[in-house]
């Protein structure tokens, strides 16, 4: 028997365009925006003229698990179906949650039941089996980690019908990261003065958006791969000022000096198996890995690779409580300044 599809933002939102309802939905976890997005849609399943008796919006905290059956019982009044949603559940207790499970077992066929839970995952478990058993639906939100977040940029960007240059994700995840409600909000904004099929470009975030071409992650490798100091800690003050996460920055600089050990160990120097090694898909690409090459041997790269591991767990309250950003400045210092004195 085949596996059961899974339950995503994107299903249950096409599920609700094509009004093929569940009976019940449990939607939970602690990425609100999913969580407030799916609660909107259901506020609208119904014409705006059958709201007014048969859209019922219920405060877990101010109400009861009796209540919200009783609710969901009801008839609907001159329409097909009823919707409840119960907002903020987040604040009772397992057992009020649980004593919706015989509601659950057995719900109403023409009430739609969408139980929302901001901000932290349900452990209700005898509730998440009878919606499961019932048809039902959930769905947990979980936030959104930092090493997801280019993926989910492009995967974004697709779903209006626009392309984005890679230098335009890295520029996203770092001044956004993983405000879900900013990253749509922009991404909205640049399908509106974008023609379908168009490509995001740095320039055009820019100028629409705000964020400064000119300072990114691409610029910062290229300035460390050029050893161009002055131009690496201009840029760290502006990060600083910005309050973009280290974090975000740290994986590509991370790839980067991975990259540049590669290049030293493979035998065959000529562009085509560098590429292939690389994994490039534009001989353009190389430049800056032949730039850091003759700027970083390859003892130096691996100080290096090694004091970015130093710092990602420093950076994490692991043997340092220096601020984030004294910490990469320090890092920075420690990458053009690698003497490569490594002894075997």
């Amino acid at each position: 028997m085949a596996p059961s599809p899974a339950v995503t933002f994107a299903s249950i939102k096409q599920s609700i365009a094509k009004r093929q309802y569940a009976p019940v939905y449990l939607i939970h976890g602690e990425e609100a925006y999913y969580i407030d997005e799916l609660a909107k849609l259901f506020e609208n399943i119904l014409p705006e003229s059958e709201r007014d008796f048969n859209l019922h919006i219920l405060y877990a905290p101010e109400t009861t698990a009796d209540a919200i059956a009783d609710t969901c019982t009801r008839f609907p009044m001159m329409s097909e179906r009823q919707v409840v949603i119960v907002k903020e559940a987040q604040n009772n207790k397992t057992g009020v949650l649980n004593k919706l499970a015989d509601y659950a077992a057995n719900p109403s066929s023409t009430t739609i039941l969408a139980i929302c839970c901001r901000g932290e995952s349900v452990k209700a478990a005898a509730l998440t089996a009878a919606i499961k058993k019932c048809g039902g639906v959930v769905f947990e939100s979980p936030r959104i980690q930092e090493r997801n977040i280019a993926g989910l940029i492009v995967n974004l960007v697709k779903e209006t019908g626009l392309n984005i240059e890679e230098k335009g994700v890295a520029m996203l995840t770092e001044f956004i990261g993983a405000n879900l409600a900013k990253l749509h909000n922009e991404i909205s904004k640049m399908a509106t003065v974008l023609p379908t099929g168009a490509t995001i470009t740095p320039e055009s975030i820019e100028q629409n958006i705000g964020i400064s071409k000119d300072y990114n992650t691409f610029e910062l490798i290229d300035a460390l791969a050029a050893k161009n100091t002055k131009k690496v800690f201009t840029m760290i003050e502006y990060f600083r000022r910005s309050k973009v996460s280290s974090h975000a920055m740290l994986t590509q600089i991370f790839n980067y000096f991975v990259n540049l050990l590669i290049v030293h160990f493979t035998k065959d120097k000529s562009p085509s198996s560098l590429m292939a090694a690389l994994g490039l898909k534009w001989q353009s690409q190389l430049k800056n890995y032949e730039l850091g090459a003759r700027n970083y041997n390859a003892y130096k790269v691996i100080e290096i690779i090694s004091a970015l591991r130093e710092f990602d767990t420093r950076s994490k309250g692991i043997g340092s409580r220096q601020p984030e950003y004294d910490l990469f400045h320090d890092l920075m210092f420690r990458i053009l300044t690698a003497p490569g004195n490594i002894a075997f």
